[in-house]
């Protein structure tokens, strides 16, 4: 009798529409404006935010406006909105509270973008490959709902809907992680130095899961082999 051999082929699969787990190493490419094409991140659970960091690589060659990262609560769509504009201004947007910074137009080389906010003194500081901006001052007292949903590839409406294909994102993303604090200019730095693999006690790109609709691309980046 022939010896019976099983093998077992395991397939990594990202469905349209199923939670995944975790995108180490992965970017997450957006080919085309679409008012469909999302990644909605699944946020650990967390209390209203008296501060917080989101820091992520992005790179995109279009010129109109679009959004980065959307976070939408009942409260407000744009609870916490980075918001990238067609004349290189990158806003934050604190539910109706915007403010903005001049910066190097977006292209198709990846940057990495740190945002951080703290609400004790309303201090709002935007860092580009580890270099920090002028520090604007804004929300103070204030603080970011919790309960709401993270898109990415998208700018949310109404919670986790109501997309317009103008105000969508076209290019590729990767390393996005947010944090419940301020991080401190020294692990900004090292962060974005490109292998310092820290995530976010919110978001960690490695381990939290997200789920995928429309046309999304999921590729190995291979940024940090050796």
């Amino acid at each position: 009798m022939k010896p019976f051999v099983t093998i077992v082929l395991v397939l990594c699969i990202y469905l349209s529409g199923s939670d995944s787990a975790g995108l180490m190493q992965k970017s997450v490419i957006f080919p085309t404006k679409t008012a469909t094409s999302f990644v909605k991140l699944n946020a650990a659970d967390f209390s209203d935010l008296t501060a917080f960091t989101v820091c992520l690589r992005a790179a995109s060659e279009e010129n109109h406006d679009y959004t980065l990262f959307s976070y939408a609560t009942k409260k407000s769509h744009n609870e916490l909105l980075i918001w990238q504009k067609s004349n290189a201004q990158l806003d934050l947007y604190l539910g109706s509270v915007i403010t903005g910074f001049s910066l190097p137009k977006m292209d198709a080389w990846l940057r990495h973008i740190c945002v951080s906010w703290e609400s004790q003194n309303g201090e709002i500081t935007i860092w580009v490959n580890g270099r920090r901006s002028l520090r604007k001052v804004s929300s103070k007292g204030g603080f970011v709902k919790n309960g709401g949903q993270f898109f990415l590839g998208q700018e949310q409406d109404t919670v986790g809907g109501k997309f317009d294909i103008k105000q969508s994102f076209v290019g590729e993303i990767t390393d996005v992680n947010m944090w419940d604090r301020a991080l401190k200019p020294y692990e900004i730095k090292l962060i974005s130095q490109g292998c310092y693999n820290i995530g976010g006690n919110l978001i960690d790109w490695g381990s939290t899961t997200f789920t995928t609709e429309g046309n999304v691309k999921i590729k190995d980046n291979n940024d940090c082999t050796h």
